[in-house]
């Protein structure tokens, strides 16, 4: 049998002095990003499993950056891939809590101590995601003040128009009746479910062919927040399953403040107008 080589097809295989793989991505930072404190078999795959997690929100604001400004620009259609990417990668991201459930209450234990008081909620990505989107909860900038470079961060993000807040300014610009009010909203404060914001979305949905595009937007702003729901469910399932209902690390109620996060609405009027279809 004989051995085969790749290089006679033409494969590179010197790198000496020269662009390798491991040196585009930076691999070897990566793989020594894994610091245990404890020595426990389960603390790689926590690590691992939140290091990871933190890469795809970090794709996710990249996109969320981008599909804001093709709306904010009124090209929408450029928007829908990215709203879609965006959806994909929150699918990914459920998909890890599938792997960690695969740790045990007993596993857990053996390097909890060892977090000290670290929490997911103190992550400042998954904030900014929320602050993009829309759900703008000023009492969270308080884990992050120990961070100026953080706390600057989420101050600008929450200085400006979130994702929703675009998208209304695009049905406005488009000729739909959004009300001055809302669009001249104070941009720092959580949305508020608004029914006169309902009754624009709803003149969308009963004339799609008319209003195709502003529902093509809806639907992928739905689509996000589906997955963005399936993402918190699961989170509180793996919690449960693994800490029951001890209080968090971080000093949340761990499962109840999962649960009370359950209840929040991103965009409250796409998912309400489907009673009064």
């Amino acid at each position: 049998m004989t051995t085969y080589d790749p290089a006679r097809e033409g494969a590179e295989m010197s790198f000496d002095g020269r662009m390798s793989y491991g040196d585009y991505l930076q691999i070897d930072r990566i793989l020594d990003a894994q610091r245990l404190l404890t020595g426990a078999h389960d603390e790689m795959l926590f690590i691992i499993q939140h290091q990871t997690s933190e890469l795809w929100m970090r794709l996710a604001l990249h996109e969320l950056d981008a599909a804001r400004a093709a709306i904010a620009a009124d090209r929408a259609p450029e928007a829908f891939k990215m709203l879609a990417r965006i959806s994909r990668i929150f699918e990914q991201l459920n998909s890890a809590w599938d792997v960690l459930r695969t740790m045990t209450p007993s596993d857990y234990t053996t390097f909890r101590e060892g977090l000290g008081q670290s929490s997911g909620f103190q992550s400042w990505q998954y904030r900014l995601i929320e602050y993009a989107v829309g759900n703008r909860n000023l009492a969270m900038l308080k884990p992050h003040a120990h961070r100026p470079d953080l706390t600057a961060k989420l101050e600008a993000e929450l200085a400006r128009p979130s994702l929703y807040d675009e998208a209304l300014r695009h049905l406005a610009r488009a000729g739909l009746p959004v009300p001055a009010d809302v669009l001249n909203r104070d941009l720092r404060q959580a949305w508020v479910a608004n029914d006169a914001v309902r009754a624009v979305w709803e003149q969308v949905y009963r004339d799609p062919a008319r209003y195709w595009q502003a529902y093509e937007l809806a639907e992928k702003l739905v689509d996000f927040e589906d997955y963005f729901r399936r993402w918190r469910f699961n989170h509180v399932t793996t919690v449960e399953r693994v800490i029951g209902l001890k209080r968090g690390t971080g000093g949340t109620g761990g499962v109840s403040y999962l649960r009370r996060m359950l209840e929040v609405e991103l965009f409250p009027e796409l998912w309400h107008l489907r009673t009064s279809l």
